[in-house]
């Protein structure tokens, strides 16, 4: 089963974590230096519903974003 909404289609996506030291200059230090960027993965937050797909009661898996502007029927 693959990490993605079945309403919006919202996947995985890949970045960077980018770790940085020192205190910025907008609260009086020198300014602050980047480390070595290393890769991560940003998930969607995905849950299993029970839903109405056409007549029918299906459990499907849709994001939060969808379930709460009611893109979704719960059964």
């Amino acid at each position: 089963m693959s990490r993605r909404c079945e309403i919006c289609g919202k996947g995985t996506v890949a970045g960077h974590s980018v770790p940085r030291k020192g205190q910025p200059k907008k609260q009086g230090g020198a300014g602050q230096h980047i480390g070595v960027r290393t890769k991560r993965v940003f998930k969607p937050n995905l849950v299993k519903v029970k839903a109405l797909v056409g007549n029918q009661k299906k459990t499907i898996t849709v994001c939060t974003r969808c379930l709460k502007s009611n893109k979704v029927v719960k059964a």
